[in-house]
């Protein structure tokens, strides 16, 4: 069972999370919540397993909510929520975390398996960023992601996406021994070392920071 904390200040946002997860089993709604300040009140240690934070909050921010919530509980999951492309601010608090966080857009969280598929992958230690803007996502000349092969890229895109090696396979067409062929090699070229956990999200923090958005290189 994977255990979610919401805090959203939009009661009829909030309204569809709930709703969403209330119909997924496997997962449950421990809270939901309006703002920061019940949310610093409410989620405890060990209460919840991932938290969804609305990233503007009318009583705070909640990428600062999200760094006290992790200092309380170093094991806590969060996904960021946004209705604007905050991929740069994004990118900049993963090197104050302890465990890399995962990011959607409001318009995304509308598509019900994009957002169980978020919250339960992040619950498992997977990075999620937000396939809307993995797919507007170009590699910045000069890096490492940009000398990826096509085929690499493509798989490291729907790894961005949080999707499972199997479930890569499946929107690929491809064997998953494949996926891990094409996994193998990008990690070489990116010069990612340490166990394929850890490989996984490293090699996905790579790609968020080594592309833009096309229309909006500096987001």
């Amino acid at each position: 069972m994977t255990r979610v904390s919401i805090v959203e200040d939009e009661t009829l946002m909030r309204a569809m999370l709930e709703q969403t997860f209330q119909r997924t089993p496997g997962v449950r709604v421990v809270h939901s919540l309006p703002g920061a300040t019940e949310a610093l009140l409410a989620i405890t240690p060990g209460s919840s397993d991932v938290a969804l934070l609305d990233i503007n909050l009318a009583d705070g921010n909640g990428i600062a909510l999200g760094l006290q919530l992790e200092r309380a509980n170093p094991d806590l999951r969060i996904v960021l929520l946004s209705s604007h492309d905050m991929m740069g601010v994004f990118t900049t608090v993963q090197d104050e975390v302890r465990h890399a966080w995962s990011y959607l857009s409001k318009r995304s969280a509308f598509a019900r398996d994009v957002l169980v598929q978020a919250v339960v992958a992040a619950a498992q230690g997977r990075v999620v960023l937000d396939p809307q803007l993995v797919r507007e996502s170009v590699p910045r000349a000069g890096t490492d992601v940009a000398d990826l092969t096509p085929a690499q890229l493509q798989v490291l895109r729907l790894v961005a996406e949080g999707l499972s090696n199997q479930a890569v396979a499946e929107r690929l067409k491809i064997s998953p021994r494949s996926v891990e062929s094409h996994l193998l090699a990008i990690y070489r070229r990116l010069e990612i070392e340490g166990g394929d956990a850890n490989r996984r999200v490293a090699a996905v923090l790579r790609f968020l920071r080594e592309t833009g958005r096309a229309w909006a290189p500096d987001a």
